[in-house]
């Protein structure tokens, strides 16, 4: 998990805040001969800096544990704030990146992604299993794309190359390879490895079949590798569809009924409502 200052500033300070606002109530209760909740509101407004001056320190260490507070204390409250303010907006501005991710997202699988999906799964020995839970409907929950992935990542499904029509699928690639070089240029990639991973395995199969004149002309050892490359983009896509699925079911219902009625999964889906 990549390293937050953010949130570990934030620790810190509440760590500190919460060690003076205790071991100062407890002290002022004492050297003042204060209640608890006069030494706790004491302490409060003073590391608020809101200071009405209605409570005071009296004695000579009270007012030593008040210039000490309001060194420590303050400083650290207004830590607290400013690092809680500086993550909320962080958060803010990660979840509209995000936002513009998915969007980038979903015009990959309207461009290039679901027709991939159509040709690799078609050419998959153990499609019809794949087909059955990849049925997605409305009423699937999160603890049902979670079963659906764990299944997934457990199950052997893989690509016939023999299967597939391999010139069709270079002139198909070829045709999209602008788009996928576009969306590997766009820098707010770097916030989802997963779909990062996916673009670099379909280009990386694009430019496979670009160096390749004859393909069947291709000796037994050669398909066997271009048949490594498909498998891997074929499941990374299946996983990276899964999980547009699920954000498109929660964020946009919309979007989500149009991708269920062009499910690539699904042999008679069809985008006419019925």
């Amino acid at each position: 998990m990549a390293h937050d200052p953010i949130r570990f500033r934030l620790t810190i300070n509440l760590i500190i805040f919460l060690a003076v606002l205790i071991f100062g109530t407890i002290v002022f209760m004492f050297i003042e001969n204060r209640s608890f909740v006069d030494a706790f509101y004491y302490i409060i407004v003073t590391m608020a800096t809101v200071g009405y001056g209605d409570i005071v320190p009296t004695t000579p260490a009270g007012k030593i544990m008040a210039i000490v507070l309001i060194i420590t204390g303050v400083g650290t409250f207004l830590g607290v704030v400013a690092n809680a303010t500086e993550m909320m907006l962080s958060r803010r501005e990660k979840q509209a990146r995000m936002k513009k991710l998915n969007m980038v997202i979903g015009v990959f699988f309207s461009q290039a992604g679901n027709r991939l999906i159509r040709i690799f799964a078609l050419a998959d020995a153990h499609f019809e299993e794949i087909q059955k839970v990849l049925i997605v409907t409305e009423k699937w929950t999160r603890e049902d794309f979670l079963r659906v992935s764990v299944q997934l990542r457990a199950g052997k499904y893989r690509v016939e190359i023999s299967q597939i029509d391999m010139d069709k699928v270079k002139i198909f690639l070829m045709q999209e390879r602008d788009f996928l070089v576009r969306l590997l240029e766009n820098p707010t990639l770097l916030e989802h490895e997963s779909f990062t991973d996916l673009l670099r395995a379909v280009f990386h199969l694009a430019e496979e079949l670009a160096y390749r004149e004859d393909l069947s002309q291709s000796p037994t050892s050669d398909r066997a590798h271009i048949a490594g490359d498909i498998s891997r983009a074929y499941h990374l896509l299946v996983h990276q569809w899964l999980d547009y699925m699920e954000y498109l079911k929660v964020n946009y219902p919309y979007l989500f009924s149009l991708a269920m009625r062009t499910n690539p999964f699904d042999r008679q889906a069809s985008p006419i409502v019925k």
